[in-house]
């Protein structure tokens, strides 16, 4: 049975929950309804017209790269005020109150990949408190976590290492819906929003998104497709990292490698570790842009074989620490300012501590890491479960 998402609940009586009122939407390209249109084309048809969008990293319909800072702009889709919430400077980062002024409710649709580097839920976080403040109703229209709301991976962000990856201390993997999520934060930091989730219909735990037969449309430029969402929570720590993580490839998170790395040596030390669910194709690649533009590149596709057996978090760790033990000459952590954060590395904000970067670079193995942060994984599940809507 198909899952209804908050979204299609939504347009199907928007007088109910919008009539009368001022609103706004945090959305994008991400924001389309089971007929594969947008939330924003669907309300305005309907009469139902907001006072203006808010944009997150990439902008409204995700033609922006990653760490791009992003303008206010006239949308030219909708003739609206596109308000961009991924400016300059951290302070851009949250809605200002002249943006806000005047409203009844802040309506958010946007598609979340379950986690925690990425920054939409950031995004949604600070409209809440900000709309908190104000006395403005915050509706949001549930949508899947990709990855299912079962398995919970990672370790949490230990104070001193937070970021716009790593705002609140969440697990890697947080297993929860971004309705659950704004609950559980709403909670956590007692901003006493005034919170309407629109539940999903049919929705289970243990699905993830192909299951839910719901239309796709990549909430982010190198999202491509579920399979990449897969693979992120692991792959996406070679962002710090001066390995290429498979941007300017067709298959970004899948593909990762760099010029001095040998192929099959890297893949067949990976396969050695026998790591769940998880096969190390070993190939040849030449990004577009970003790392290493237009130079040949050794690497691996990870090819995800089980999802239910694969743990992201610990492949992309064991990813990480073979390219640095294997290359250790050629291998190297960004450096470079991250997330509006500069006086702390990419990589222990991405991975929640300077644990991980510091065992690495000891020759330390990965098993104790790993059942610390399991034990922290278990810790955040239980703390989030008053939080969950669907059981």
């Amino acid at each position: 049975m198909a899952v209804k998402f908050g979204i299609d609940r939504l347009l199907a009586d928007p007088a109910r929950y919008l009539g009368g009122k001022k609103f706004v939407l945090l959305a994008n390209q991400s924001s389309v309804a089971s007929d594969g249109r947008y939330l924003f084309e669907r309300l305005m048809q309907g009469g139902f017209t907001p006072q203006k969008i808010f944009a997150p990293e990439h902008g409204l319909f995700g033609i922006e790269q990653d760490q791009i800072t992003v303008a206010d702009a006239i949308d030219g889709f909708t003739n609206l005020k596109a308000v961009s919430l991924y400016g300059q400077t951290k302070e851009e980062l949250r809605p200002r109150v002249e943006d806000l002024s005047g409203l009844d409710a802040l309506v958010v649709d946007i598609q979340d990949i379950g986690c925690r580097y990425y920054t939409y839920a950031y995004t949604m976080a600070l409209c809440i408190e900000a709309a908190a403040k104000l006395g403005i109703e915050i509706i949001i229209c549930d949508r899947p976590n990709p990855l299912g709301g079962l398995a919970v991976e990672g370790n949490t962000v230990h104070k001193g290492f937070e970021s716009f990856v790593g705002a609140y201390p969440l697990a890697v993997r947080h297993a929860l819906t971004i309705g659950e999520l704004a609950r559980y934060l709403n909670g956590l930091e007692g901003w006493q929003a005034k919170l309407t989730v629109i539940a999903m219909e049919n929705w289970q735990r243990g699905m993830f998104y192909p299951q839910t037969q719901g239309v796709w449309s990549q909430p982010s430029p190198n999202m491509p497709t579920f399979d990449t969402t897969v693979v992120y929570p692991g792959t996406c720590l070679f962002e710090a990292t001066n390995i290429s993580e498979g941007r300017g490839t067709t298959r970004p998170f899948e593909i990762v490698g760099a010029p001095f790395i040998d192929p099959k040596n890297y893949a067949a030390a990976l396969n050695a570790e026998r790591l769940p669910g998880v096969y190390f194709r070993p190939l040849y690649f030449k990004p577009t842009f970003h790392k290493f533009t237009d130079e040949p590149c050794g690497g691996v596709f990870v090819h995800a074989m089980d999802f239910h057996s694969y743990e992201a978090f610990y492949t992309g760790l064991t990813m990480v620490k073979i390219a640095h033990d294997l290359y250790p000459n050629e291998f190297a952590w960004r450096s470079e300012p991250y997330e509006y954060v500069s006086d702390v590395l990419a990589i222990d904000l991405l991975s929640g501590s300077a644990e991980f970067r510091e065992l690495t670079e000891r020759g330390t193995s990965l098993p104790a890491f790993r059942e610390r942060y399991q034990s922290e994984a278990r810790a955040f599940a239980q703390q989030t479960r008053e939080y969950r809507i669907y059981t």
